[in-house]
């Protein structure tokens, strides 16, 4: 079997895809389920960034949780410049995201999340049939005497 150059590049791009994609699957389905501790959240700022032609804006704010544990600097996912005012509250859910509570219904990542692990895995999957199917070195056969 020899290996292409195409086929390695490939190869290592589908498995970097993997090692930073797979990671997250757990949260990504939490998040899609709303699984997690509910409670509250409360905005505090309005964070935005502007592209040309384009402004992405986020709140964020204070989480309560249930049974009284407060995480403060944390965003809701979802939320934009006309969802919410400062001081306004909302339920919402941690799913053990770092910087992100989710709404009562969940998210949409999952399907970023699962287009990545397809490509991922299609990418690794096309350079192995690609190995496996690359001629095999031929060595040329000595001229005749």
């Amino acid at each position: 079997m020899r290996l292409r150059f195409g086929s390695v590049v490939t190869a290592l791009a589908g498995i970097l895809l993997l090692y930073f994609t797979a990671p997250g699957i757990g949260p990504t389905i939490k998040a899609a389920r709303a699984d997690g501790v509910p409670g509250v959240f409360t905005a505090r700022e309005l964070v935005c960034i502007q592209h040309p032609g384009h402004e992405s804006c986020t709140w964020t704010g204070d989480f309560l949780a249930g049974g009284g544990a407060l995480r403060e600097r944390v965003s809701l996912y979802g939320s934009d410049r006309e969802t919410m005012v400062a001081g306004q509250t909302a339920p919402a859910v941690d799913v053990g995201r770092t910087y992100w509570v989710y709404g009562p219904g969940g998210s949409n990542e999952w399907m970023f999340t699962g287009l990545l692990l397809l490509l991922g895995a299609g990418l690794l999957g096309y350079a192995v049939l690609a190995a496996r199917r690359a001629p095999a070195s031929v060595t040329p056969a000595p001229p005749p005497e």
